[in-house]
């Protein structure tokens, strides 16, 4: 069995291309759900809604999130009414979105709904919630005080310095039902190329998790998100040196060496594998960018076989 730490973007397309080599039933993905927000009495989910519609092969790969095909007639309605518009919801996605605040106010958990909707996409890989308590993740922003991630990250379009970031509520949150025993039988446990601080981050930070991790530690391999000092995607490279971490593989060895015994960087990094093993893990160089379906299968067997 295959244990993955997921965030939005990166981590589902690294999940399709696991799901491409190895049976998709073999693999639990344990997904960052600190970005959850509520919005229109909506309980959303982006990061488990993100890698749910790209493994059912219904995502918008033009944006990384979303439904193909998408219609926007509710947003049309509530902008002319003077309605929140800056968070978009499409129409189709606007489904999911009733489903599951129905559910929780139904009293249902949430790892219950992920397991509800992924089986309604025909998603074989098994989705849980990095936890089923409230976590939620707030950045400080220079000169202003905290925001809630969504108004930094969509609202201000993660344009504005921060100088620090918390993970409220994850003190008294625990791991959601079959998280930890997961990792614990897991025969290789990889941390996808999501950002580590609020895509990674949260996850590790619910109690338990971080030190179930790293008790793997010789099985756990991770995937660099830098590549040639700059993120494929977010802001994570940003993020990481205002918060006087190094924006580079070898900063994210340095993160990830407590936890993982292996990072794979890309082949534009190769200068640095002397760096990154220096920080104590063992360095594989290969190509990181999962352009297509087939690169990012091509680097799932590369993370297999590290």
């Amino acid at each position: 069995m295959l244990v993955a730490l997921a965030g939005g973007v990166g981590a589902a397309r690294m999940l399709r291309g696991l799901a491409a080599v190895v049976p998709p039933a073999d693999i639990t993905a344990v997904v960052n759900t600190g970005d959850d927000t509520v919005l229109h009495g909506l309980h959303i989910s982006p990061d488990l809604d993100t890698v749910t519609y790209t493994l059912a092969g219904a995502i918008n790969t033009e944006t990384g999130w979303g439904l193909v095909d998408e219609t926007w007639r509710a947003m049309e309605a509530l902008e002319r009414y003077g309605g929140i518009t800056w968070f978009r919801l499409g129409d189709r996605d606007l489904a999911t979105h009733l489903y599951r605040t129905q559910r929780l106010r139904e009293g249902a958990r949430l790892s219950d709904v992920v397991r509800e909707v992924a089986a309604a996409w025909g998603v074989d890989v098994r989705l849980l919630p990095m936890s089923d308590d409230r976590v939620e993740t707030r950045v400080t922003v220079e000169g202003e005080g905290e925001l809630g991630f969504q108004e930094y990250f969509v609202g201000r379009r993660h344009s504005v310095p921060i100088t620090a970031v918390r993970f409220a509520g994850v003190e008294t949150a625990r791991p959601a039902p079959g998280v930890l025993e997961a990792v614990a039988a897991a025969e290789r446990v990889v941390i996808c190329p999501s950002n580590p601080v609020v895509s990674i981050g949260p996850v590790l930070a619910v109690p338990g998790v971080e030190q179930a991790v790293a008790a793997r530690r010789e099985d756990v391999v991770a995937v660099s998100p830098i590549v040639a000092g700059s993120a494929l995607k977010g802001p994570a490279d940003r993020m990481l040196r205002e918060l006087g971490h190094e924006a580079t593989a070898v900063g994210v060895a340095r993160l990830y060496a407590p936890l993982a015994a292996t990072l794979v960087i890309d082949e534009a990094d190769a200068a640095l594998a002397g760096a990154v093993e220096a920080e104590g893990v063992r360095c594989v160089v290969a190509p990181a960018v999962m352009r297509d379906a087939d690169a990012a299968a091509a680097l799932a067997r590369t993370v297999l076989d590290a």
